[in-house]
């Protein structure tokens, strides 16, 4: 595996030529590397929760060539050529790559089971390294606090041929081994060490990775936590390693680090990527990562009296003959048995489109939730976008029956998401 040589950096529906030169939202790369990433992106067709078109298009213009545009998934994929492919959300035009990398990074911290709560986006150099070396830096350092600590030990089962007994005697071996050395004992017995299945896991997504990086201190760091698993062996078997790991109170602080090795050995982000092409890929749908933090802000910043619930499944679309079809819109607000569905829709809407570029099934979808919630109020919430002065604003019907439409900037979201909870909290009290 080769240590990645060169990032190539594009935002959501940007693209790449095969060679030639930038051309308007299209970078050129190298034929070698783009060949590299079209088998990648061919080689996940087969399954529909990857089909290339949902990760990049594929795609010939005349006077051009091969295109290879982003769509829906951001994250960054590690060619094995030592090619390093970043995907960014189009936050909007004017923000620089540092400035939509940080705010990426800030919406990744959301994601429930992902180890990227801790992530001090503030701190981190986003200008220099690409999300690949972020996240190289931050499983290296939770790795490092376990070694300091000392690594966890455990016994495990040998089987040798000693010259002193002890343990069990393996009548059986003793019998084929030692007939001619009856001063030697086969036996089993417990050993107390470190090579157990967190440890190995561990010291196989730090060989991974030093191998991946091409960070120095990030390469000084991982050789350093290395010299602490001398007596560990790296895993020979991920799903058997992953299966016999131990999640109670004496092992709490393997929990981060172990995150980070599926997150590495498995490309568990959200969909596992596959392809000879790739040594990792960890891309993710940015619809989910949106709804996440959109989630997030509204339940931290909801002042108290109003409840919030995330993915509320309590109703279903039909009650007979059974409960079926289960709703679960993203955000449901409640207070005093009143309540405000919220649905997060990632998509920058344009002046210029009809109804702004706002979707019928969107519209299908929170006018379901709110009739079946019994709902005051429903809001649909996209990313503010950049190229028109976009304002909240209201559809509604004659009967009585409305959807708002409101943007978040994501550059300063709390603000917006206050806004909705201003609003939230008037019809409620206009109820009373």
């Amino acid at each position: 595996m080769r240590t990645l040589a060169k990032t190539y950096t594009i935002t959501e529906y940007g693209g790449f030529t095969r060679g030639g030169s930038p051309l308007g939202t299209l970078s050129p790369l190298p034929e070698k590397t783009f060949d590299a990433l079209e088998r990648f992106l061919l080689s996940n067709s087969s399954d529909a929760r990857t089909a290339p078109q949902e990760l990049m298009s594929l795609s010939s213009r005349k006077g051009t060539g091969k295109v290879i545009t982003a769509k829906n998934y951001v994250g960054l994929i590690a060619l094995k050529d030592g090619s390093a492919i970043e995907i960014l959300p189009k936050i909007h035009d004017g923000a620089s790559i540092p400035e939509t990398k940080r705010v990426f990074l800030g919406m990744l911290k959301t994601l429930k089971n992902a180890p990227f709560k801790d992530l001090k986006v503030s701190g981190l150099q986003s200008d220099k390294l690409n999300i690949l070396e972020i996240f190289i830096s931050m499983f290296a350092t939770e790795a490092a606090n376990i070694a300091k600590q000392g690594l966890s030990a455990s016994y495990s089962q040998t089987e040798s041929n000693e010259r002193f007994f002890k343990g069990k005697l393996n009548v059986q071996q003793n019998i084929s081994a030692n007939s001619c050395h009856k001063e030697r004992f086969f036996v089993a017995y417990d050993n107390l060490g470190a090579n157990r299945p967190e440890n190995r896991l561990i010291k196989s997504a730090l060989l991974m990775l030093k191998s991946l990086s091409s960070n120095p201190q990030n390469q000084r760091l991982i050789s350093s936590v290395l010299s602490f698993f001398g007596a560990v062996d790296a895993s020979m078997d991920l799903s058997n390693d992953f299966s016999r790991c131990v999640f109670d109170r004496s092992m709490s602080q393997y929990k981060k680090a172990l995150s980070w090795c599926r997150i590495f050995l498995c490309g568990n982000s959200f969909t596992a990527f596959s392809g000879s092409e790739a040594a990792l890929a960890l891309l993710y749908p940015m619809e989910r990562v949106f709804e996440s933090f959109v989630a997030e802000r509204f339940r931290a910043l909801a002042p108290s009296g109003i409840t919030v619930k995330i993915h509320d499944s309590s109703r279903c679309l039909f009650d007979k003959p059974t409960k079926s079809f289960r709703l679960r819109p993203d955000i449901v607000i409640s207070c005093n048995n009143r309540c405000f569905i919220i649905d997060a829709k990632w998509k920058l809407l344009s002046k210029n489109s009809r109804n702004y570029g706002i979707s019928q099934p969107d519209v299908y979808q929170i006018y379901t939730y709110g009739s079946n919630f019994g709902a005051e109020k429903t809001v649909l919430i996209y990313p503010k976008p950049w190229l028109w002065n976009a304002e909240d604003m209201t559809y509604s019907s004659d009967d009585g029956f409305s959807v708002d439409i409101a943007f978040i900037d994501l550059i300063q979201p709390d603000a917006s998401v206050l806004a909705v909870l201003e609003n939230a909290g008037s019809a409620f009290s206009e109820t009373h």
